[in-house]
């Protein structure tokens, strides 16, 4: 196991054992336990007081986050010819139909995310075995699978950001980059978090949310006190 830095030790220190802090107080101090000399990533990890082996139970859904997550989202919507121009306006990376299948079945995943046509999800049926091991098949409960081609494209663009909860009963995903400020970071994890409590399954009882830790790539998780997610 590799030693720890100087700087590392440094924010380690800054963190309290033990200690709860609302999501103002991690916000701000994800951003001084960071060590890393590139833009990190700030992430969320929320395990859940749910059974995913049972599709009752089942946690997934889309949100919008107010500010973005600091990514370039490389998009590729495949539709038929007449929704191109569409897909181009809205700030698709790519854009076409066949010939993206085609390198797709050749093993090209170079994409983020793919919007398509509910008219061509035969198509893309095929791809299963690519681009599921991956997280990449569109899914219309995602809403990557639609004909507002030009709607969907854009919200991917500004934000817009799908999850599902792991084997383990946790949902992770990024809210943004160390670069945001406190106040974007706390809203960003705010509006995730918020979302994944509407979306509480009827048949999940007892504690829903059972753990919420904030971090940055390669840093320490701090832990956020679920009671704060609704604090002005």
């Amino acid at each position: 196991m590799s030693k720890l830095t100087k700087n590392q030790k440094l924010a380690l220190g800054k963190i309290e054992a033990g200690k709860a802090y609302t999501l103002k107080e991690a916000s701000a101090l994800v951003k001084e336990i960071t060590t890393t000399k590139f833009d990190a990533s700030v992430d969320v990890d929320v395990r859940l007081g749910v059974d995913p082996r049972k599709a009752n139970q089942m946690v997934r859904g889309v949100v919008s986050l107010p500010h973005g997550t600091g990514k370039q989202v490389r998009v590729l919507a495949l539709c038929t010819p007449d929704r191109e121009a569409e897909a181009t306006a809205a700030g698709a990376d790519y854009v076409g139909l066949d010939e993206y299948i085609d390198k797709i079945k050749g093993g090209w995943t170079d994409i983020d995310v793919i919007i398509t046509m509910p008219s061509i999800m035969g198509k893309i049926g095929a791809l299963g075995r690519v681009l599921g091991p991956r997280g990449l098949m569109p899914n219309p409960k995602s809403g990557t699978v639609t004909n507002e081609i030009g709607k969907a494209v854009k919200e991917v663009k500004q934000g817009k950001i799908d999850f599902k909860v792991d084997k383990s009963g946790i949902v992770h995903t990024s809210v943004g980059k160390v670069s945001f400020t406190p106040e974007q970071i706390r809203d960003n994890a705010k509006e995730f978090i918020s979302t994944l409590i509407k979306l509480k399954p009827a048949a999940a009882k007892g504690a829903y949310i059972k753990s919420i830790y904030l971090s940055s790539t390669m840093s320490a998780g701090i832990k956020i006190d679920p009671k704060s997610v609704e604090e002005n």
